[in-house]
């Protein structure tokens, strides 16, 4: 049955990203315009992504709705899917192999998050913060405590942490300051929500080669792969409980609490 995909553009502090729903609001995936990486939720659902994602580079427009092919139907046209990859850049489609490009997908850190949901974690993905359209990618509230997430792509790249610096190919970058600021601003905002004594800890996630050469302290904000997702959080010591995770998670869920 068909129905509706919406495309929506969002361009803020450097990102540059394409997100499709569908009519109800169920998140479809996304097309990160600086990297090339699709990110979808339903592996059947691909096609329609990426036809989405194709018709509203044609259109130009802010936001475009179109209807949803059946699931598992139809690639691209190939002179579609050459101007889709055109854009983005990237691998060449005809050289890697695709069934263990879709496993790798179904391995993104949004999964990998929410398979922590078993294990007692709550997620929140793509967090309002604030007026000013910035998002933050994930909000993970669990046994070991809250953390915000944001991802950063360097495959290929050497990433080394070092102190409180974090380079790629021996270029500074400002993924764990931006991460700590992140973090303060979100534990400010659950803070005025009424949630009392937390802490809130960036989280900077790569992908590419990292080497970490010296530990952080306590609370400040670290970097890990995304395949070391999940173990961190499961090593960390117990600071929280049920009780506790659920009435942040909550708190975490309500738009009031973003939108001052």
């Amino acid at each position: 049955m068909e129905g509706l995909l919406t495309v929506r553009r969002w361009r803020r502090y450097g990102a540059d990203r394409l997100y499709v729903t569908q009519e109800t609001g169920a998140r479809v995936g996304s097309v990160d315009l600086q990297s090339g990486e699709i990110d979808v939720d339903d592996p059947l659902l691909e096609g329609g992504l990426r036809r989405a994602a194709q018709a509203y580079l044609r259109a130009d427009v802010p936001e475009l709705a179109l209807s949803l092919p059946e699931p598992g139907v139809g690639a691209l046209d190939p002179r579609d899917e050459a101007a889709l990859q055109a854009w983005l850049g990237g691998e060449d489609w005809d050289t890697i192999d695709l069934d263990a490009l879709r496993r790798e997908r179904g391995s993104s850190v949004r999964t990998r998050l929410e398979r922590l949901c078993d294990e007692g974690w709550q997620v929140v993905h793509d967090v309002p913060l604030g007026r000013q359209g910035s998002l933050v990618e994930h909000l993970l509230v669990g046994p070991a405590g809250i953390f915000t997430l944001s991802e950063h792509r360097h495959p290929g790249q050497r990433v080394v942490v070092e102190g409180r610096t974090l380079e790629v190919d021996g270029r500074s970058m400002s993924y764990l300051r931006d991460a700590r600021l992140e973090a303060t601003r979100v534990q400010g905002a659950l803070l005025a929500a009424a949630c009392a004594a937390i802490t809130v800890r960036g989280v900077v996630v790569v992908h590419g080669d990292l080497e970490v050469r010296t530990v952080v302290p306590e609370h400040d904000a670290f970097a890990i792969t995304r395949q070391d997702v999940q173990s961190v959080f499961r090593a960390m010591p117990v600071r929280l409980d049920p009780a506790r995770i659920a009435a942040v998670a909550h708190v975490a869920r309500q738009r009031a609490t973003w939108s001052h």
